[in-house]
């Protein structure tokens, strides 16, 4: 069997940077182990996988070793291939996924991508002394949200000089830890490290936003954010704080179409 394969570049305009997606769309869906042994081979911080029903796509994530229940940047660049490859002409575009429900993306006419997400449910809690060590520095403030700790910093700067212990990480029970700041050119900052999910250092995060706006939001009195993700590739997300959902948006550029044989 041939299976179509796409890889895109999310949150960047520029070849090279933002986060790296692959794209399947599939006639239907495979078997799981098999959808994770290809996510695996891909070896990108996430594989999408949809499927048409009716009048939406069914959708699903894997990272190199588990499925995930969200993802930000994968659906970002699954639109991107349906509405660049797969002839879909509608301005908005849904998604159907069994583990976050309905999700929609719309496009538009400069080619944006604005994705609509539920948003993450914060908790503040006392400092996770694991977490401090394996980050290196004490934060602020420590939150929890659905499966990700985020901790909150002073300045830019200690968000561009962190060198996590990533040995630490991979004994924490969640699947990620968001570090973020104010920024100096735009609203916030952040990283992304989840290396029990194979992803050391995520590029750009979307699904991390939807814990981010919400704490930002309210911190600087704004419903509409500029964020920067600072990994090495980096990117740039706007986010729209609606309450119980959070609009994220973005562009994608195509790295490559091929065809793997299954």
């Amino acid at each position: 069997m041939k299976q179509k394969i796409y890889q895109i570049d999310a949150f960047t305009k520029e070849l090279f940077g933002g986060n790296p997606a692959a794209v399947c769309i599939l006639d239907k869906w495979l078997a799981n182990d098999l959808m994770q042994k290809i996510a695996a081979e891909n070896n990108l911080a996430e594989t999408a996988f949809a499927v048409q029903k009716d009048d939406h796509y069914e959708l699903r994530w894997f990272t190199p070793e588990i499925e995930v229940d969200l993802c930000g940047h994968a659906t970002l660049a699954t639109a991107f291939v349906l509405y660049n490859y797969y002839g879909y002409k509608e301005n908005t575009l849904r998604f159907i996924s069994p583990r976050s429900g309905e999700l929609i993306v719309e496009k538009n006419e400069k080619g944006t991508l604005t994705m609509d997400f539920p948003t993450d449910e914060l908790k503040k809690v006392s400092e996770q002394t694991l977490i401090t060590e394996a980050i290196g520095k004490k934060p602020l403030e420590t939150y929890k949200g659905k499966t990700d700790y985020m901790l909150v910093y002073k300045t830019q700067t200690e968000i561009e000089a962190m060198t996590p212990n990533f040995h630490l990480l991979n004994e924490l029970d969640c699947r990620g830890v968001i570090v973020t700041a104010k920024g100096n050119e735009v609203d916030l900052v952040s990283r992304f490290f989840a290396p029990q999910c194979g992803i050391p250092e995520d590029p750009v995060t979307g699904s991390a936003h939807t814990t981010l706006t919400p704490y930002w939001s309210k911190k600087l009195n704004k419903k509409s954010l500029s964020g920067k993700q600072l990994s090495e590739r980096g990117g740039d997300i706007q986010c729209d704080y609606l309450g119980d959902r959070v609009k994220i948006s973005g562009n994608a550029v195509c790295y490559l179409i091929g065809e793997i044989d299954i």
